[in-house]
């Protein structure tokens, strides 16, 4: 039950949700600075990422469960304004800069590949007040923030994700209003800050290309966001056609522009044009992309970055009333099987994830993948015997190797969600995905194994499942 030679094991963190030193050392406010700091319920009970992990001043911590772990990669995200506080490179922070620097250089020396994501969900407050991710000015904002990035690290970096599930940050911000800017503007802002997610990874994706790639030669792509999704009857046309919608609306939103041919999906421009003409809107929602946009953006990836959670059933459900939002556009309604078991949001589907490694296989010309995230929450008070959680990781291995030997499928890089228990965005420290327990109710922020980092610190020592698990 062995993994191909080379197989790369990981696990994943993101700068807000682990380091705090929120305002430490020159660092600038980011959007989840205040957001949280305007409380309003937002997050469960008020929490902040103030202090998190404390990994800004525990780094040698975090190190020591890498080690503990084995891991051939870690995944670690920059914090925009600690590097540059007002988002530009006007004012660089060297106290930024020697942090980074010896996570890298740290993480190198002890035979671990850094896969570094240049945002996720932190945008710098200062750039917020001008437009944000609804202002086109982003998109050069973007480049420079990440050929300052490509510079300053890249020399020992060969592995960038430019946006971590940009997908999910257009719905969630500014279609439900439930990450900063926290302003709901259902079925238009959303499609919006797609469109400048994408023109920003491309842009910065050519940036490498055509200035570091040769000397530094590594690899940029983005990481989306996938759950799988099956018709709720399979055998009712309209609910297959609506599965297939589901899967446009979400995955190919972005993977087929970046992938394929530069542009959105056929379905997903139909739709929404079709329900923006139903509304009384001149022209659709969905803006389009320009010719030489869309030369721009085709091919802007050197590998295939997918994260994956869980799988929901589709039924189709037909928007008639004319209401807004991207579900609407879409019309489907999307939901769990009552069978599945349920931690938290992640009902535990293994099977979905080779289903979609397949997908991505078949539709994207059989690229390499990277599972940049995939994990479980507990669901009750941690014990540190999460035996039922390392089962659903079990399974997924099983899945994985699968993907790997039945669907031949280029999956070369797993990484688990996440190295530690961290400020799960809205549900703040009550949902804990973490290989490495946190108590988060002590000052020195102590880290302590659940059986799952015991016993998947196993299964990359062996590159894979023992005999008969």
């Amino acid at each position: 039950m062995a993994f191909p030679a080379g197989f790369g094991w990981g696990a994943a963190t993101s700068a807000y949700q682990v380091e705090g030193g929120w305002d430490a050392d020159g660092k600038g406010p980011s959007v989840w600075d205040t957001f949280t700091h305007q409380g309003r319920e937002r997050v469960f009970k008020n929490q902040t990422g103030d202090v998190a992990c404390g990994s800004y001043t525990l780094w040698e911590e975090d190190l020591k469960c890498i080690k503990q772990l084995g891991l051939t990669h870690y995944r670690f995200s920059l914090s925009w304004s600690r590097l540059l506080p007002d988002g530009t490179t006007g004012f660089i922070n060297q106290k930024g800069i020697d942090y980074y620097n010896k996570i890298i250089d740290d993480l190198l020396t002890n035979g671990v590949t850094p896969i570094v994501t240049l945002y996720h969900f932190d945008l710098p407050q200062a750039l917020e007040d001008q437009g944000g991710w609804l202002s086109e000015a982003i998109i050069d904002s973007f480049d420079k923030y990440a050929w300052f990035c490509f510079s300053t690290f890249g020399d020992r970096v060969k592995h960038w994700i430019t946006i971590n599930e940009p997908n999910m940050l257009a719905l969630v911000a500014y279609e439900l209003g439930a990450f900063p800017p926290g302003v709901p503007q259902v079925g238009t802002k959303v499609y919006q800050a797609a469109h400048n997610l994408i023109k920003a990874h491309a842009r910065s994706w050519h940036s490498y290309d055509s200035l570091f790639r040769k000397e530094q030669k590594g690899m940029v792509s983005l990481s989306i966001f996938a759950g799988w999704v099956e018709p709720a009857d399979p055998n009712s046309v309209s609910d297959q056609e609506a599965t297939k919608r589901a899967i446009a609306f979400q995955l190919d939103f972005f993977a087929k522009p970046i992938f394929i041919d530069g542009d959105y999906p056929e379905v997903v421009k139909s739709q929404v044009a079709l329900m923006s003409k139903k509304q009384g809107y001149p022209s659709s929602r969905l803006p389009e992309f320009t010719e030489e946009e869309k030369k721009m953006i085709r091919g802007t990836a050197d590998f295939f970055a997918v994260q994956y959670y869980t799988t929901r059933l589709v039924k189709y459900q037909e928007s008639k009333k004319g209401e807004l939002g991207l579900l609407q556009d879409a019309e489907v309604k999307v939901f769990p099987d009552s069978s599945w078991i349920n931690l938290d949001w992640v009902y535990v589907v293994p099977w979905g994830i080779r289903k979609l490694l397949k997908y991505i296989k078949e539709t994207y010309n059989n690229p390499v993948i990277y599972i940049t995230e995939n994990g479980f929450p507990l669901d009750e008070a941690p014990s540190f015997d999460d035996t039922q959680r390392w089962e659903c990781f079990r399974q997924t291995f099983q899945e994985l190797l699968k993907a790997i030997q039945l669907d031949k499928v280029h999956f070369q890089v797993y990484c688990a969600w996440s190295l530690l228990d961290n400020f799960e965005w809205n549900k703040g420290y009550s949902s804990r995905f973490g290989l490495f327990h946190v108590d988060f109710e002590d000052p020195a922020r102590p880290r302590v194994p659940y059986t799952s980092a015991k016993e998947y610190a196993k299964i990359i020592r062996n590159n894979g499942l023992e005999g008969g698990q």
